[in-house]
């Protein structure tokens, strides 16, 4: 009789340990470019379908009581020296360096926040079948911090939505650290690469032998 009651006890506590157990953090990886650019899955990139509304941004951002959209929230802690920030989140004097052209830049103004992995790349990569919420959490992902990063705004819309194939920054310095961020941003969303991308991404990566790249799965 005993034994049959503690059996019952272990299968209850059993039954509700799956409800009460934490759900496990995604481990973050470090590996080095070349290994990163290997794990990435190659795959034929489609357009079909792509609308950039499909990528609702800027959203409220991390702390939706505070003003800052997304893209102020980027300005505000990417600043090498903080600008005020003023009612309704407007920012006034600050001091960024747009490491895309290694340019320092002291006006908001002048930056705009570049998505890593361009929408319409993102959506040729898997994005295309994706839910709207997934689609909007990439689009303003603030966590990880190469997913969006304060460039200027010449040097942004030179890039567009081209992948490393077809453009790399303009200062020559900044490839293998932005090469790791593009790999990076790609794996943490389990986005593919054509052939061609990952061409280009073996290449700068032979010159890059002490790069690497740090990344998170995206909840």
């Amino acid at each position: 009789m005993l034994k049959s009651v503690l059996r019952g006890l272990a299968a209850a506590a059993l039954a509700v340990l799956p409800l009460t157990a934490s759900t496990p953090a995604h481990a973050v990886e470090t590996l080095s470019l070349a290994e990163a650019v290997v794990r990435l899955p190659v795959a034929v990139e489609s357009r079909d379908g792509y609308d950039r509304d499909a990528f609702k941004h800027w959203n409220a951002g991390a702390n939706p009581s505070d003003g800052c959209n997304t893209r102020a929230e980027v300005l505000i802690a990417e600043a090498v020296e903080p600008p005020t920030v003023g009612p309704k989140c407007r920012l006034a004097g600050g001091r960024w360096w747009s490491y895309y052209d290694q340019v320092w830049v002291t006006s908001a103004s002048g930056l705009d926040i570049d998505h890593m992995g361009p929408l319409a790349e993102a959506w040729d990569s898997g994005a295309s079948a994706w839910s709207a919420q997934r689609r909007e959490a990439y689009a303003n992902d603030l966590g990880a911090a190469a997913s969006l990063v304060a460039v200027t705004a010449r040097s942004n819309r030179s890039k567009s939505d081209q992948d490393p194939a077809q453009w790399l920054p303009p200062a020559a310095e900044a490839h293998c650290r932005y090469v790791a961020e593009w790999v990076g941003t790609k794996l943490r969303w389990a986005l593919s690469a054509d052939e061609a991308e990952v061409g280009a991404l073996r290449e700068v990566a032979d010159g890059c032998p002490e790069q690497t790249v740090t990344y998170e799965s995206a909840p």
